[in-house]
């Protein structure tokens, strides 16, 4: 299995590493101090093409390959965590039309999208059904020539600013997940759609997460594919963003790794650099060897991810590793920086916080092993 990129996908990730440097990076630690918006970032970003990097030319995108979407995700996490956040719930959007809505709908919605005119949400959580989308009780139910959408959902990215929020909801609810639908809510133009305040979260502080509120009507023409093919179509998006996660979990790992390298090297104790100790240098040599496994593993699930077969042990793989590994190579990190680590002064401490939810949303570790452990034993 070829992991290599073509010429043309190096040269956009290059660009896309250029722009991660020197316009996210320098904005990182204020958009979390102050808990501003990543969304400051949209123009320069949609002038890019980022928001478009996981849909085809023909939908408006630029047709990233699975391996190259990993490699530019990884690079904009390793910039700005809350950026990344930002910009895959907005993919988590634009995969559900792809993968599920007819040509009308996405020739509506994707192009103004992948232009990153619009900015998308994806409202799949509930208060009471969060690792079992399944038990959801937000419901739609026929009027007239449309849905009464009615219910609630919890930790929604980008929804305090999305121009469309792709809502999963009941038409049937005698059925469990086979009474899934999805449906696209325009929460600018559409009544009885209330967005909470942004939630108060210990990391990513500049991906805004939100509650919503619905008891609105929507029409027809905004139902995503057909009745009772909403939950999995929602599979099918969570398998690519699990595989995002890991990019954006080896990201901010390969960050941390790279800061505490360099503190190594230039940190003495007693007139030599702490790199010189040999069990700094095994903590350098487990850190080194978790990412290296967690991108192996992030990128089979890419690459498999453009053959059209199915990939959800691979992405459950990959996510579950990369979350994990990302958080004990930002944790040595830290304890190499010693005190200073602990301080605001260096990045160790928001990498932290910022890792900690990966092992929670897109499915909790717990769900990742209960998928791997079902593949196993079917």
């Amino acid at each position: 299995m070829s992991y290599s990129l073509t010429d043309d996908e190096r040269a956009i990730t290059a660009q896309i590493e250029r722009f991660c440097t020197e316009v996210l990076a320098p904005q990182a630690a204020r958009l979390d101090e102050e808990a501003l918006f990543a969304t400051l970032h949209l123009p320069a970003m949609a002038e890019m093409g980022l928001l478009g990097m996981n849909l085809p030319e023909t939908k408006g995108g630029i047709g990233l390959t699975g391996p190259a979407l990993y490699a530019a995700v990884e690079a904009v996490a390793g910039a700005c965590g809350s950026t990344a956040s930002m910009l895959t719930a907005h993919f988590l959007a634009t995969d559900s039309l792809l993968l599920g809505a007819d040509d009308a709908l996405q020739a509506r919605i994707l192009p103004d999208a992948a232009a990153g005119k619009t900015l998308g949400a994806f409202a799949l959580t509930e208060p009471l059904a969060g690792s079992n989308p399944a038990d959801m009780t937000t419901y739609a139910i026929r009027e007239g020539d449309g849905y009464r959408i009615k219910g609630s959902k919890c930790f929604i990215s980008n929804a305090g600013a999305a121009d469309f929020i792709v809502v999963y909801a009941k038409t049937n609810r005698d059925t469990g997940a086979r009474g899934v639908s999805a449906f696209v809510v325009e929460p600018k133009t559409t009544e009885g759609v209330d967005i909470g305040p942004n939630e108060r979260t210990m990391g990513l502080r500049g991906g805004h997460v939100f509650g919503i509120a619905f008891d609105c009507w929507v029409p027809e023409g905004n139902r995503i594919g057909a009745e009772g093919t909403g939950f999995r179509t929602a599979m099918k998006v969570l398998d690519n963003g699990r595989i995002e996660v890991a990019a954006q979990a080896t990201g901010i790992a390969s960050a941390a790794l790279e800061t505490a390298i360099s503190y190594a090297k230039d940190r003495k104790v007693g007139g030599h650099p702490i790199a010189d100790f040999q069990g700094l240098q095994w903590m350098l040599a487990d850190s080194a060897t978790d990412l290296a496994a967690a991108r192996a593993l992030a990128m089979q699930a890419a690459v498999k991810r453009g053959t059209g077969a199915r990939y959800s042990s691979e992405s459950a793989f990959a996510k579950l590793f990369a979350s994990e590994a990302a958080w004990r190579i930002a944790d040595r990190a830290l304890q190499i920086h010693g005190g200073y680590g602990y301080t605001r002064d260096f990045p160790l401490e928001r990498y932290l916080r910022d890792l900690r939810i990966f092992r929670i949303y897109e499915g909790s570790s717990e769900i990742q092993r209960s998928i791997i452990a079902r593949s196993l034993l079917k």
